[in-house]
């Protein structure tokens, strides 16, 4: 097995000095990967991993350029339409991802390190969030399809029995923000595989090493030719893949005006497409709640992975007859917390991504004491914790009305608006006054009342007395703003395939 460390290149260097010379976290050797191999770029531009703690380059990786996204996708519609892939019988395709879960299994230490070094989440949270939910996600997808329904025979009305087939869309566009990069990278790529398509997957530019030592993976379960591509990439790169008329299908995780532009290029093209984008989600603090208990829940719930994460639900709405106490521990929770070096295992909040995300989250601190908000804990500077890095003090606002920009757009930091509320009506229309739908909760002493609470919220999913817990057996997605499709469960396989009727003259 390779060993992984961590290298502060020299950004003065050029790129085929940097190929030669680093030791990086991944031994990418400068290429790309493309079609299931590692080939040379057709560019000498790179992507400097910056370490959102050091604020150090800690890597470099090739820049691919649009005309390797043709080659990409030209290798994927060779599989597509000539390989063996999509012919093969479904039980041929789960065996292989099996073994590809037994492979990505022996890795996990790996991949957990290398995403705290590229995005700054706390190793905690990688170890089980970031590595060891996707892992389990693996077999749990093989075993969906293994009962997928990938043929069946209806009774037809007309006397004769129609045949009913789930095949491959084709080439799959998977294109992945860096918050969560494997987690939304494996929800994407296995179900995708299992369905008999090829994958060109689009990693953020902020994390691509994690998606190349899924690469290595990827290369030791040995899939056919052309099969699979990963090409970490901005913006540019990533309207050509969506664009490409070799693309059959687009999966898109991201932000809610980004997904706006992907859905219409589809339309444009009449491409299928799936996106799972932004969200602002509420927790409902019933008048019966123990207020302890619902802070130690919005600990995971608000501000998992530092806040940076689409299903946090950072709206916390409390009865006005006990805001104060409420109040007051979420306020105890915040304040209890471990910010700095996520490298260590008690750190429970570390950097931000990048310094862009730590301004803009200080701009929306900022904005909040200017709309009114009361400012608890936390504050826009720099914690006492830390003397460099991208980081974020824990922050709470409160007497926040529902119509401030702080609890209508999502901020992605660790920052909660408390909102009170007068009854358990205002509490719902508050929670829906909101033009997002991915996540939510509702703490209560009463379970029946809460999941009355819980049907009466438009959003994708729903946690009673718990954060919502991503299970690989059902759905996930949203309503409204957050999103088109559903990600996991069979609804996962379905966004992946085409159906098709036959019937057989008598």
């Amino acid at each position: 097995m390779r060993m992984y460390f961590l290298h502060y290149s020299n950004p003065n260097l050029t790129r085929g000095d940097r190929a030669s010379r680093m030791e990086g976290p991944v031994a990418h050797d400068g290429k790309l990967f493309i079609g299931g191999a590692w080939v040379a770029p057709s560019s000498d531009e790179v992507i400097e991993v910056i370490s959102p703690h050091t604020e150090a380059v800690i890597d470099t990786v090739a820049a691919p350029t649009p005309g390797d996204v043709d080659t990409a996708v030209a290798a994927a519609r060779h599989a597509v339409d000539e390989g063996p892939w999509g012919r093969t019988d479904p039980a041929e395709r789960v065996a292989t991802i099996r073994r590809f879960a037994e492979a990505y299994g022996e890795r996990r230490r790996d991949m957990a390190q290398v995403i705290t070094a590229e995005m700054g989440a706390p190793i905690s949270f990688s170890k089980m969030s970031h590595t060891t939910l996707p892992w389990s996600m693996i077999s749990s997808f093989a075993a969906l399809a293994e009962a997928f329904p990938w043929t069946e025979t209806r009774t037809g009305f007309h006397g004769q029995d129609i045949r009913v087939r789930r095949e491959p869309v084709g080439v799959v566009a998977a294109i992945v923000p860096w918050n969560m990069p494997q987690f939304l990278l494996i929800g994407k790529l296995v179900p995708a595989l299992l369905a008999g398509n090829a994958v060109v997957v689009k990693p953020a530019p902020e994390t691509p090493l994690d998606a190349y030592l899924l690469a290595e993976v990827l290369e030791s379960v040995g899939l056919p030719e052309g099969l699979v591509s990963i090409l970490p990439a901005g913006r540019e790169v990533g309207e050509h893949l969506v664009n490409h008329p070799g693309v059959d299908k687009v999966s898109f995780t991201g932000s809610t005006d980004a997904g706006r532009k992907v859905a219409a290029a589809c339309g444009a093209n009449l491409k299928r497409v799936s996106l799972e984008l932004g969200g602002k989600s509420a927790a409902i603090v019933l008048d019966d709640a123990d207020p302890a208990a619902m802070a130690e829940g919005l600990k995971v719930a608000a501000l998992m992975n530092s806040g940076q994460a689409c299903v946090a639900q950072t709206r916390v709405l409390v009865p006005q007859a006990r805001a104060g106490e409420m109040t007051d521990a979420l306020v105890a929770m915040l304040e209890g917390l471990a910010v700095g070096d996520p490298a260590e295992r008690e750190t429970d909040v570390g950097p931000l991504v990048a310094q862009r995300q730590q301004d803009r989250v200080r701009g929306y601190i900022e904005l909040g004491e200017k709309e009114g908000a009361r400012l608890v804990t936390g504050g826009a500077d720099l914690p006492d914790t830390v003397e460099r890095g991208w980081y974020i003090r824990p922050t709470l606002f409160a007497d926040v009305d529902n119509g401030m920009r702080i609890a209508q757009e999502e901020i992605f930091g660790p920052v909660i608006t408390v909102i009170p509320y007068g009854s358990d009506d205002e509490a719902v229309r508050l929670a829906n006054d909101s033009s997002y739908g991915l996540s939510g909760s509702v703490w209560t002493a009463d379970v029946e009342r809460g999941l009355d609470a819980a049907t009466r919220v438009r959003s994708g999913t729903f946690g009673v007395n718990q954060p919502y817990t991503m299970d690989p057996a059902a759905p996930f997605g949203g309503m409204k703003a957050s999103g088109i499709g559903r990600e996991l469960g069979p609804e996962g396989l379905d966004e992946y395939v085409e159906l098709k009727s036959i019937s057989v003259a008598p």
